[in-house]
């Protein structure tokens, strides 16, 4: 009997201990976007220069075990999780005019994470997009480049995740230098994510324009050829 109180007690100890983690996980990351994003840039200068937040928030995700975690709580994680080593890795070469001029940025550095050694492309690909198949996620991961929809200065919470994600959705959408519409040549152009993720956006709808209108404040019609700009891969700083 008393083995058996043992084992309940250490197994509570273990699972109090991980949602301790992963809530002090998201608390911190809400501090650190509300201090050092604003209006969508982000300030990585003075990361720079005090990084200790997030190195002590990086340094808890490497620790973190997913196992037995909620689904919204797994997919905020990685979500958050790409957007700070983003940040990481931008800080770690900065002053850098884009991430693309870090060799390997997004395909060979690696981060470690909940107990992985990941790079943002494996965050990107096997713990988002394949895990989830949400296009919605595209609009929430931030590239660190001003052609990416906006960065929120808030972290992505479990229990209103969707919610921030949709919001998000909305917002680049209705930007003018996100989707460029000109009623005089009845031509819009749309992101490369578009282009990039394609088979994504169009799993439940036939065409891009048609996922595009259900955020539209003003619609878009048919008439309207669509073209694929250029992505702005300059660095989103404040």
């Amino acid at each position: 009997m008393k083995k058996i109180i043992l084992i309940l007690a250490l197994l509570s100890i273990s699972f109090s201990t991980k949602a301790q983690n992963i809530d002090d996980f998201f608390e911190q990351s809400n501090i650190f976007f509300k201090k050092n994003v604003s209006a969508t840039k982000v300030d990585y200068e003075s990361i720079k220069t005090n990084p200790e937040l997030l190195n002590k928030i990086l340094d808890n995700a490497s620790k973190i075990d997913l196992n037995g975690q909620p689904k919204l709580t797994i997919k905020a994680f990685w979500v958050n999780m790409y957007n700070l080593n983003v940040i990481k890795g931008i800080v770690a070469k900065y002053p850098i005019k884009s991430a693309l001029d870090v060799e390997g940025f997004f395909n060979k550095t690696t981060y470690l994470v909940a107990k992985e050694n990941l790079t943002l492309d494996d965050i990107e690909k096997t713990k988002l997009r394949d895990a989830f198949k949400d296009p919605y996620v595209h609009f929430a991961i931030v590239c660190g480049a001003n052609g990416c929809p906006p960065l929120i200065s808030e972290a992505y919470m479990p229990d209103t995740l969707n919610e921030q994600m949709h919001d998000q959705a909305g917002l680049a959408i209705n930007n003018p230098n996100f989707i460029k519409v000109n009623p005089t040549t009845k031509t819009v152009e749309i992101s490369k994510i578009f282009e990039w993720y394609k088979a994504e956006f169009l799993a439940d709808y036939k065409k891009e324009m048609d996922f595009i209108n259900i955020f539209r404040d003003v619609k878009i019609g048919d008439e309207y050829a669509v073209k694929i700009y250029e992505y702005d891969w300059s660095l989103n700083k404040k």
